[in-house]
């Protein structure tokens, strides 16, 4: 028995591990083969019942899992960034929640057949979308940028909010027995325990890591280990608190000043990728396949009414008032696929109810995975015809993303804002970004092949990347990851072959995109250049002043970086001998020659 336990939780974690390369390699939702792969080992060939491998266990590790999801959500929540999304965002996360919540509720009552109080709770628990199913399919639709923002936003915004609505319903349920005066009190209890813990425990957290009070190798696993600790015992205090509790501890440190969670966030990340990818199969094994074909018509009418009626009128209502066209309204209304929070939340809760024997239990979970199932592979496959149809996907992208923020970089995307390019910098190193934030630069603090930064970066326009950074140990693996995100011919890389040794060498494909700029192109012969006063200019090459034209003024110290031709922007990777009338050349020139040009000019 025991041997088999272990080889079933070795299975789970390398087909937790094949799942998301698949999904990443294909560039859709990781969810999708999650599904396949715990629907095939559970109710498929029964290779996997996670009842009789866990059994006691089963309900603590579902329990752990969902509060890790729900912190993980809550971490992202930093309001300044959600103010800069209109008001659309905070149209659908409120109103629209509220108005999906009510039409779905209604259509479980009148279709399936639940009494109001389990339609309430189905309805809470499905209107969750998130990040980890919207940001893959945004990134193969390439919708416009402000569409692309307000999707991401919602479903970083709705996971909580969601959950924190299916616990208040579920204490309702659990608490009906009680005349409506207990109820109101138990419901009151709850949010006072939430969110008294969640704030305390929230401060409490942030000023030890403010303060540096802990080794920086313990930092990571002392938020979690003490994030865990506060979810029981707000369980302890108020059954069902905890979920509220650990989400109002992430909101709380995603805006405390002066704390740095970059490392927690991409820890947690580590972490996510096993646990939740495994959970996430464990739950779609334990479904019951009986149970599903029993929902017949009707659980297909409710998916239509999800789909169909439920999001358009959530997303027209929400939109009233805004800058919204008739064609954005129609495209945001088919785009609202649910995801891990709704699996695992529903999961958790319908193995309290059924112990309950609450009626209808047996049913939510089946019910959400057919919602899960069907929105995520309908509007996959459809998505992106609809917005061309619609005419809504973004034009030929352009921008630049530049891993390393350095005074090279930040000079060089200062240039390219000022040409309406849309640039990023991204770095981990905190005074880099500080300075690039107060020449009002968009940036990215923290690892940029991360999990946090696929989910959180608004990628809408950004069409390469320039890797122009010191960092040996990252260079390659943000290289390699962007490669499957633009393609291999979008990422160029200074050539720092001759600062690495021989045990640092990388493989050759690695090698032959090591030409940014031209093959004798360094970071350090950069930084050297810019630390002696170079420049980072534009300059007009026109039939009456030619490339040759512009060489002959400037000689062969020049360094051409790149141009922009009828608004396309082209990486100059080497050498080049000549350059076409009609362009804009920015080039880096060193100050000696720059000096030389101005007083020749004076002179004139």
């Amino acid at each position: 028995m025991v041997e088999r336990i272990t080889a079933t939780l070795a299975l789970i974690g390398v087909l937790s591990l094949v799942c998301q390369w698949i999904g990443w390699r294909l560039r859709t939702p990781a969810i999708l083969p999650l599904l396949v792969c715990g629907l095939l080992l559970g109710p498929g060939f029964g290779v996997l019942k996670p009842d009789e491998i866990f059994g006691d266990l089963l309900f603590p590790i579902i329990s752990l899992g969902v509060a890790i999801i729900l912190f993980e959500g809550a971490l992202t929540l930093n309001f300044k960034e959600i103010k800069d999304h209109g008001r659309m965002v905070t149209h659908l996360v409120s109103l629209g929640c509220i108005v999906t919540w009510g039409i779905i509720s209604c259509a479980c009552h009148y279709i399936i057949g639940f009494d109001w109080s389990m339609a309430l709770l189905f309805g809470a628990l499905v209107v969750v979308t998130g990040p980890t199913v919207i940001v893959p399919m945004l990134r193969s639709i390439r919708p416009k940028a402000q569409l692309a923002s307000i999707l991401r936003w919602e479903g970083i915004v709705i996971d909580p909010i969601g959950a924190i609505l299916a616990v208040l319903v579920f204490e309702y349920i659990t608490s009906a027995a009680d005349p409506t005066s207990h109820v109101i009190h138990a419901l009151g209890y709850m949010l006072a325990v939430g969110l008294g813990f969640g704030a305390l425990f929230g401060q409490l957290i942030g000023e030890v890591l403010r303060r540096n009070l802990l080794p920086h190798y313990l930092r990571n696993t002392a938020v979690l280990t003490v994030m865990l600790g506060v979810y029981v015992a707000s369980n302890m205090l108020q059954e069902e608190s905890g979920l509220l509790t650990v989400t109002i501890v992430g909101i709380w440190l995603a805006n405390m000043r002066d704390v740095d969670i970059a490392d927690i966030i991409e820890f947690k990340e580590t972490l996510t990728v096993l646990l939740i990818s495994a959970l996430f199969i464990i739950l779609a094994a334990r479904l019951d396949s009986s149970a599903m074909i029993d929902i017949g018509w009707q659980g297909l009418a409710l998916l239509a009414v999800v789909m169909l009626v439920a999001r358009p009128i959530s997303v027209w209502l929400s939109a009233y008032g805004t800058s919204m066209t008739r064609e954005d309204k129609w495209f945001l209304s088919w785009i609202a696929p649910r995801g891990i929070v709704a699996a695992a939340v529903s999961s958790l809760f319908a193995i309290k109810l059924e112990a309950l024997h609450i009626a209808g239990a047996d049913k939510i979970v089946p019910l959400v995975f057919l919602i899960i199932i069907g929105t995520v592979v309908i509007q996959s496959l459809t998505a992106s015809p609809w917005a061309k149809y619609l005419k809504v996907t973004s034009a030929s992208a352009q921008g630049v993303m530049i891993f390393g923020a350095a005074q090279f970089s930040r000079e060089l995307a200062k240039v390219l804002l000022s040409k309406n390019i849309k640039v990023l910098l991204a770095d981990n190193n905190w005074d880099n970004i500080r300075l690039a934030r107060m020449d009002n630069i968009p940036v990215y603090f923290g690892n940029p092949a991360s999990e946090h930064a696929e989910n959180n970066i608004d990628f809408t326009g950004i069409g390469r990347l320039l890797v122009i950074s010191p960092y040996r140990k990252f260079n390659p693996m943000v290289t390699f990851h962007y490669q499957a995100t633009f393609g291999e011919e979008k990422v160029y890389a200074l050539n720092n072959v001759e600062t690495t040794s021989a045990r640092h060498q990388v493989s050759e494909s690695y090698r032959r995109r090591l030409c940014l700029f031209g093959e004798n192109v360094s970071y350090a012969k950069l930084a050297s250049l810019m630390a002696k006063g170079g420049v980072i200019k534009s300059t007009n090459i026109t039939e009456n002043f030619s490339f040759e034209d512009f060489k002959q003024r400037y000689g062969n110290n020049v360094m051409p970086l790149l141009y922009i031709q009828e608004g396309k922007v082209r990486i100059i990777t080497a050498g080049v001998d000549t350059l076409p009338a009609g362009i804009e050349l920015i080039s880096l020139i060193p100050e000696e020659v720059e000096n030389k040009i101005s007083e020749a000019v004076i002179e004139k």
